[in-house]
């Protein structure tokens, strides 16, 4: 089996699998690295997103020899080295925006891109950026608030 060796979370991780296992199965399964969430397997639900290059993406379909030396950051990779949280997961914390929480990671990561990208989105922004992450908790008036919260100290 051939061998690829990925920076994930600022660290080179090498791992032997086929070229076309999906980057999902190499960060839950090989690595151990379980924020991304297996939801739908089809790119439609966002709970497995990951930033690649500090991009939200969908990583249940991304095959592993796609990846090249693309920075890949998962919800984990988002804590500092001083264990200090994000100031999105931050966010979410004090809003409590997470219900059963299988969203989360996704909610977190396109938020994440979205500030990168937008340090004051409006409410229509906020809703645009994660419109790809399905949440069946109800949860998303206090999303809202926590991307606005986090956009406030960002």
């Amino acid at each position: 089996m051939p061998e690829f060796t990925l920076d994930i979370n600022g660290a080179q991780k090498t791992v032997e699998t086929e070229p076309d296992t999906p980057l999902l199965y190499v960060l839950r399964n090989d690595l151990a690295i379980n924020g991304p969430k297996f939801g739908c397997g089809l790119s439609q639900c966002g709970a497995c997103m990951v930033l690649l290059d500090g991009r939200a993406t969908t990583s249940c379909m991304l095959s592993v020899s796609s990846i090249g030396n693309t920075e890949i950051t998962t919800l984990e990779g988002l804590v500092d080295d001083n264990a200090k949280l994000h100031v999105v997961q931050e966010a979410f914390v004090k809003e409590q925006a997470a219900q059963c929480g299988y969203c989360l990671n996704g909610m977190v990561m396109a938020a994440v891109d979205l500030l990168n990208k937008n340090p004051r989105p409006d409410d229509a922004a906020i809703r645009e950026a994660l419109q790809f992450n399905l949440c069946r908790c109800g949860t998303h008036a206090r999303v809202v608030k926590a991307v606005k919260r986090a956009a406030k100290t960002h």
